[in-house]
């Protein structure tokens, strides 16, 4: 099977270009490196905000005996990686064993519709080989929401017969269902991959409960309410999000609509891919990974503002899920790099399967650093801007202590807001003292 190459595509005005070259030697070893032709091209799209376009030396990294090529996979491409229900199926379509190993096969298959503005090519032909072998042109005319809503026979045989693939699915990291949904200008729904981009009209992430216990079907409901109250206090949220019985719509972030008909897809890389990491599951302080935000972003004070704004509220609401992938940055189209909308954001102290929050504020000791106060404090910024951001949570303080009435405004349940009381608390008497560190 190997050695075994791909080509990185980047979609830029409506075109996919040829833009990078992987070189796998097994499953977890691979070489890297942009085209010549892209290198000197009139596209300056790098595939991760931190490996700008050019010709890169090989990477060394130390090995037994010194200095050896490092063959590992850049971590970007961990962001491509499918995870949950898209990893089983490929999984069992390429008769491959599980393992943390299985990083190229599962790209090189898998990689052909991922968030953001990349894919592979070997993913591609993967893709049409697998449509061949199972034409579905019952769906050519799309289905109805109702169809998708009430689990219709028909949309039902549609994802059994596509598995995750139609769907575009395999490019959705996360343990919940999801599917890839895009709507016509006429609201008929489609399987993502099966509608032309220039009859686009909107596309979608569809989520289903993570279980079938009462406690999952309440923590997807709740998303959608406490995406309507980070947006209410002032977050950076997309569109609202739309709940059908047990299913929340959500409007994709990381496509746009061109007036005159096509697709823009932004550049999206998590915070995981920005500070290196390579695997999944891992603890990053989140000094480390603000520390990466601040180095590819346009705004460095905005966004460092917008980030600590958004962990207040997981500490208050106690969404416990903040690991490295659940924060991303995009590109946009007038080229500035912020955070993107936010995503993932809801009451997971609920979840059956007790999610933990996985990535803390620790000291340069490493020991969790327990209030706002020590975190400001502390934060490697420049003294006039910590002042500034002291300022502006302090005054934020007074948002955070009717959270609990914002809530309720915005439909949360009254158990989940109660539940998170004493947290709310604690974040807005934290916030409030502050108002010293910004005096000082």
């Amino acid at each position: 099977m190997y050695p075994a190459k791909a080509i990185i595509e980047v979609h830029h005005a409506g075109l996919w270009h040829p833009a990078a070259e992987l070189q796998a030697f097994s499953p977890n070893r691979v070489r890297f490196n942009y085209l010549d032709s892209y290198v000197f091209g009139d596209i300056n799209l790098p595939v991760s905000l931190t490996m700008p376009v050019g010709l890169w030396p090989e990477p060394l990294m130390h090995g037994l005996t010194g200095l050896v090529p490092d063959h590992r996979p850049p971590s970007f491409l961990y962001d491509l990686v499918p995870q949950g229900q898209g990893r089983k199926f490929l999984l069992s379509a390429l008769n491959l064993p599980d393992s943390d190993d299985m990083i190229m096969p599962l790209l090189m298959a898998g990689a052909f519709n991922p968030i953001g503005c990349l894919r592979l090519n070997t993913a591609m032909h993967f893709f049409a080989q697998e449509a061949r072998k199972n034409p579905d042109p019952q769906w050519a005319q799309g289905v109805s929401l109702e169809d998708i809503t009430q689990r219709s026979d028909e949309f039902l045989n549609h994802i059994a017969l596509h598995a995750m693939l139609a769907t575009g699915t395999t490019g959705v990291q996360g343990v919940a269902p999801k599917f890839l949904l895009t709507t016509d200008q006429h609201g008929r729904w489609f399987a993502d991959m099966a509608l032309p981009d220039e009859l686009a009209h909107a596309h979608w992430l569809v989520k289903l409960p993570r279980g079938k216990s009462d406690d999952d079907r309440s923590v997807l409901r709740n998303e959608a309410a406490y995406l309507r109250v980070a947006d209410a206090v002032g977050l950076r949220c997309a569109h609202a999000p739309v709940l059908h019985g047990d299913m929340l719509f959500l409007r994709r972030f990381d496509r746009l609509v061109v007036p005159d008909g096509g697709v823009q897809r932004l550049h999206q890389e998590s915070l995981a891919s920005v500070v290196g990491q390579r695997g999944f599951g891992m603890a990053q302080s989140q000094q480390t990974l603000l520390a990466g935000l601040r180095r590819v972003v346009t705004d460095p004070v905005r966004e460092t503002l917008e980030f600590i704004k958004r962990d207040v509220l997981n500490l208050a609401l106690r969404n416990t899920d903040n690991h490295a992938r659940n924060t991303a940055v995009q590109r946009t189209p007038q080229g500035i790099v912020q955070l993107t909308p936010l995503f993932d954001f809801a009451p997971m102290f609920k979840d059956p399967e007790v999610v933990p929050r996985s990535c803390h504020w620790r000291d340069k000791a490493g020991v969790r650093q327990s209030d706002w106060r020590q975190v400001i404090e502390q934060l490697d910024v420049p003294d006039t801007e910590r002042a500034a951001l002291a300022a502006e949570l302090s005054e934020f303080a007074d948002t955070v202590a009717r959270l609990d009435v914002i809530a309720l405004d915005c439909g949360v349940e009254r158990v989940v807001i109660d539940a998170c009381a004493k947290a709310i608390d604690a974040q807005a008497r934290q916030l409030m003292d502050l108002a010293g560190t910004a005096r000082g």
